[in-house]
């Protein structure tokens, strides 16, 4: 999970339009939630490759803080944790 904390919306808006997301391959988009006040996004992503991450932050860090969370889907947890018990 990235949690993205927008510096400037408009100005990430008019990159994504001109540029795209710019990942590197191997990253790939899934879904993103904005908060209503566009201060805060939540986007989902996934990659077998966590050093994507920086490539892919480089192109925006100038517009956007970055926080990665490494997730997992509760189906998953649920299967490891019945590998416990």
């Amino acid at each position: 999970m990235v949690i993205e904390r927008f510096k400037e919306a408009p100005a990430i808006y008019q990159r994504l339009h001109e540029k795209g997301r710019m990942m590197p391959e191997g990253l790939n988009y899934v879904s993103s939630w904005i908060a209503d006040d566009l201060k805060t996004c939540w986007q989902l992503m996934e990659t077998d490759d966590f050093s994507l991450f920086d490539h892919w932050i480089d192109n925006w860090r100038d517009l956007i803080d970055f926080e990665i969370v490494p997730v997992r889907t509760s189906t998953e947890v649920r299967e490891m944790m019945n590998e416990q018990f």
